[in-house]
């Protein structure tokens, strides 16, 4: 693990590697890459850099003929939210009849997400004169409130989420990014988006989408929330932003897999998937087959759960299984063989059947918040609380499919992971990466299947896969990559204390605090992690290589704001991408009575309201190289 930034160090791992000075990435194209060495930057000192998106760290690579090439990294911005190209606002909010606007015109989110930059056969950009790109970005909320004279307070889940779609020309020698067109992704025949969350592109070049924290049923439906509920979403608000009416919103329409698909002539269609299941899904990412795929559950209590498609490269049907865990070390976020509780099968087309026709929670179950004295009830402590749950009968598929995570605890499954966020796949070593933002609450209280000790810092764990792997009824699972253990990577379990430093940070410079983001490339074999913590000022991307276990802080974006979207695109026509967005920078307090301590905390307050609009813009754009792309990573 690298434990030293300053200049002396960079140029004597330089020296080492006999790297001679750096090119264009286009320069390289037709030399194969062996390895790639990133040699990381130091924590920003500056009130410039405090308050700004950007990387002063270098990329080593390694070519098949031995020559070394050394890249300095640069952060390139495509476009900002709130910024109008071709008419079109990108960010911009939507309800099911146009644009939603306040005070200041159309509405826009300060919070992109999910990102998928895509190469499609046949796509013509107008006014290109490189190669066409498109990239589909997805915008998680809107964090400050509308300007309509009225509104106050933080807006999460209280607006429509959005997608758009760019169309890009290529820089076809440097790879230089440059947006020609922007159009917002419509919703409306999807009944709108709730919280995108993280993405992933998928193997057969769709857009693989979250809906984040499913609005609670049994709430909407009239039932009262449990004391110790971890939902904080806002039904009723979303819908009338929606709908112009609050009631209309069926909770069943959201917590769901939108996917993105764009054609050659550059239209994007959605649809959203119900066979995966329904739970807070930060996202999901599939392996080899095409067909097992893992997804994160955010919040607290909360579960792991794998789905095998029926079909390879299809999301539409397929088996939803729940994770039970038997712990087996307590070191960092833990260590445990996973036992895989199958919870039903099913089509797209059977459980929207149900939600069309109206099924509600209290069709699903009979529910207390309190013990009801019955033996035919069962205690379950999920993200929506303590509950006892008694399942109508024949209600077994809609359960697994509609409320997946209290079915699953019903049926004896682990929800007591907290902040289980993106997932990454290592195709070589058959593994899943797996992040826990924060270890806390029921992962450390030892009443379940978890005892582990807490750590606002996080972890990422590994996953071991296997093929012939029974359920726990004793019945193969047809999947040839079904998890068996899961273990804690030492190097990835976040620097944390409960003492504060003298800016109030809890978390050491020096390691990851709040991983969230996870990406992993092969070619290089090194996940790249983004951050998304309260607990240290700026958050930050890094580069850990697997296999030497070297950790390299290579972007930095504005203090309090979160590190989005990330995606690496390994080779676009020789140029790879790691792309990284932010959202909500200066999401804080700058006035010394909390959150951030340093003598410059005006001035860093002041410079983000400057460079960021006021707090309203926030970036989309890619980590390469001072000239442009990095070279692929082939």
């Amino acid at each position: 693990m690298r434990t030293r930034h300053v200049a002396a160090a960079m140029a004597a791992v330089l020296s080492t590697l006999g790297v001679a000075g750096c090119s264009d990435s286009n320069d390289n194209k037709n030399e194969a890459v062996t390895k790639v060495d990133f040699i990381g930057m130091a924590a920003p000192s500056t009130v410039d850099q405090k308050a700004d998106i950007y990387s002063e760290a270098r990329a080593v690579y390694t070519f098949e003929s031995g020559r070394t090439e050394e890249y300095p990294l640069q952060y390139h911005k495509i476009f900002d939210t709130t910024t109008t190209l071709g008419g079109n606002v990108v960010g911009g909010l939507y309800s099911a009849f146009g644009p939603l606007t306040d005070n200041d015109g159309q509405m826009a989110s300060d919070a992109p997400d999910g990102t998928s930059l895509m190469m499609i056969s046949g796509l013509s950009v107008p006014g290109a004169t490189g190669n066409p790109l498109a990239m589909v970005t997805q915008f998680e909320y809107k964090s400050l409130p509308p300007n309509d004279g009225t509104s106050t307070g933080e807006f999460w889940s209280k607006l429509p989420a959005a997608m758009g779609l760019a169309l890009l020309d290529q820089d076809a020698r440097s790879g230089m990014l440059a947006a020609r067109t922007y159009t917002n992704i419509g919703m409306a025949g999807v009944q709108g988006g709730w919280i995108f969350c993280g993405s992933t592109l998928s193997p057969w070049n769709t857009h693989v989408s979250s809906e984040e924290y499913e609005p609670d049923a049994k709430v909407r439906g009239g039932g009262a929330k449990a004391a110790d509920s971890d939902d904080g979403t806002d039904i009723n608000s979303f819908s009338k932003y929606q709908f112009n009416n609050a009631a209309t919103a069926n909770p069943y329409h959201y917590g769901l897999v939108p996917e993105v698909t764009v054609d050659a002539s550059g239209k994007a269609t959605v649809v959203k998937h119900y066979a995966p299941g329904r739970f807070a899904r930060e996202m999901q990412i599939g392996a080899s087959d095409n067909r097992t795929f893992i997804g994160g559950d955010d919040g607290k209590a909360t579960g792991l759960f794998m789905f095998v498609a029926d079909r390879e490269k299809d999301l539409s049907a397929g088996t939803i299984y729940a994770a039970k865990v038997t712990q087996t070390a307590a070191t960092g976020a833990g260590s445990y063989t996973l036992q895989w509780i199958r919870l039903g099968q099913a089509t797209d087309a059977e459980i929207k059947s149900m939600v069309d026709s109206g099924i509600k929670f209290s069709n699903i179950f009979d529910a207390s918040n309190t013990d009801p004295g019955d033996a035919t009830y069962k205690k379950v402590v999920t993200y929506n609380g303590t509950e006892w749950l008694r399942l109508k009968p024949g209600m077994d598929k809609a359960a697994a499919f509609l409320e997946t995570r209290r079915y699953a605890a019903l049926k004896g499954a682990t929800t007591e992971f907290s902040k289980m966020e993106y997932i990454a796949y290592n195709p070589t070593d058959r593994k899943f990466y797996v992040v826990i933002s924060r270890i806390e609450t029921l992962m450390t209280d030892g009443a379940g299947d978890i005892k582990v000790s807490r750590n606002d810092g996080g972890a990422v764990l590994e996953m071991v896969t296997a093929s012939g792997v029974k359920d726990s009824a004793g019945a193969t699972i047809n999947s040839s990559y079904a998890g068996t253990t899961m273990a804690t990577i030492p190097e990835l379990v976040g620097g944390w204390s409960t003492k504060l430093d003298a800016e109030g940070n809890a978390c050491t410079q020096e390691k990851i605090c709040g991983p969230d983001n996870v990406v992993y490339v092969p070619a290089i074999r090194t996940l790249f992690i983004g951050e998304d913590t309260s607990r240290r000022n700026n958050n930050y991307v890094w580069a850990f290589n697997i296999d030497n276990k070297r950790l390299d802080r290579i972007l930095s974006v504005p203090m309090y704001a979160e590190a989005t979207g990330l995606m690496a695109a390994t080779d676009y026509n020789g140029h790879a991408y790691v792309m990284s967005n932010f959202q909500h920078a200066g999401d804080g307090k700058f006035d010394g009575t909390g959150g951030y301590k340093g003598s410059d905390a005006a001035a860093v307050g002041a410079a983000i309201n400057q460079k960021w609009g006021n707090r309203k813009k926030a970036a989309i754009g890619y980590l390469g190289t001072t000239r442009g792309a990095l070279p692929a990573f082939n």
